[in-house]
């Protein structure tokens, strides 16, 4: 599943828990230099950041990038809303589904691709409390199974 080049900076675990994932996409990010940097020594976390389609354009918003502790005035702003790069066919995807009820999308990693930082979003639908419940089920019964099979 890696490619060459991919180094992970942040994934979103939580999104998994609280979406059906249907469909994903890689996207560019428009970043400043300062931002950049700070990437490249991990300080980036998507946990609270979410994705909206604004005038023909792909926003996420709250994401944390901290500023670049050697950076001066050109430190931006750390939960700005920062652009996403890409296409208008996509986009255009994107916008019908989230029109329709339930729908959402939500970054679900942010990794280096080669030199070039790159979002992986997601379009997802909302989980009910049970549908919650049976996927932690699901895991611990994995677990202990996959335990099982390790002692023998």
């Amino acid at each position: 599943m890696k490619e060459s080049g991919r180094k992970l900076i942040a994934a979103n675990k939580k999104a998994y828990h609280e979406f059906f994932i249907e469909e994903k996409f890689e996207c560019g990010i428009a970043l400043a230099g300062t931002e950049v940097k700070s990437m490249r020594l991990g300080q980036c976390s998507l946990k609270e950041a979410y994705v909206q389609i604004k005038n023909g354009e792909v926003i996420i918003f709250h994401m944390h990038i901290s500023p670049y502790e050697k950076g001066n005035i050109f430190n931006k702003d750390p939960l700005r809303p920062r652009k996403l790069l890409m296409h208008k066919k996509e986009i255009r995807k994107l916008e019908a589904k989230v029109k329709e009820k339930g729908y959402t999308i939500v970054p679900t990693e942010a990794f280096f691709n080669g030199s070039l930082v790159k979002i992986d979003i997601a379009l997802a639908k909302g989980k009910k409390l049970y549908d919650k419940r049976e996927a932690l089920h699901e895991k611990d019964v994995k677990r202990d199974t996959d335990r099982a099979m390790k002692e023998r």
